[in-house]
C-alpha cells in the first residue's frame, strides 16, 4: 500500500523522536502499533464481511436459476401432456374418419 523503505522509515523515527522525545516515544510507539493492529482488524473484518454478502448474492442468483429453470421444466412437461392430448384426438379423429369410409 505504502512504499516506505528503511531510509524513509530512519527519517520519520528521528523526527518521531525530536518532537516526542526519549521519554515518551516507546508508549507513542506502542499506541500507534495498537491502531495499526485496530485498523488491519477492521479492514480484514470489512473484507470478510463484503465477501460473505457476496457469496450470499450468488447464492441468491443461483437459486432463481435453479427457480427458473424448474418452472421451464413444468412448462415443457405440460406442453409435451398438451402434445400427447392432441396426438390422442387426432388419431382418433383420423381412426373415426377412416371407419366411417370403410
Amino acid at each position: 500500500m505504502f512504499d516506505v523503505g528503511f531510509w524513509e522509515l530512519l527519517i520519520i523515527g528521528i523526527v518521531a523522536l525530536l518532537v516526542i522525545g526519549p521519554e515518551r516515544l516507546p508508549g507513542v510507539a506502542r499506541t500507534v502499533g495498537a491502531w495499526t493492529g485496530r485498523a488491519k482488524r477492521f479492514v480484514s473484518s470489512v473484507k470478510s464481511d463484503i465477501d460473505q454478502e457476496l457469496r450470499a448474492d450468488e447464492l441468491k442468483r443461483i437459486l432463481k436459476d435453479q427457480e427458473e429453470s424448474s418452472s421451464l421444466h413444468e412448462i415443457i412437461e405440460d406442453t409435451k401432456s398438451d402434445l400427447d392430448e392432441i396426438r390422442k384426438e387426432t388419431e382418433s379423429a383420423v381412426k373415426t374418419g377412416s371407419d366411417s369410409l370403410k
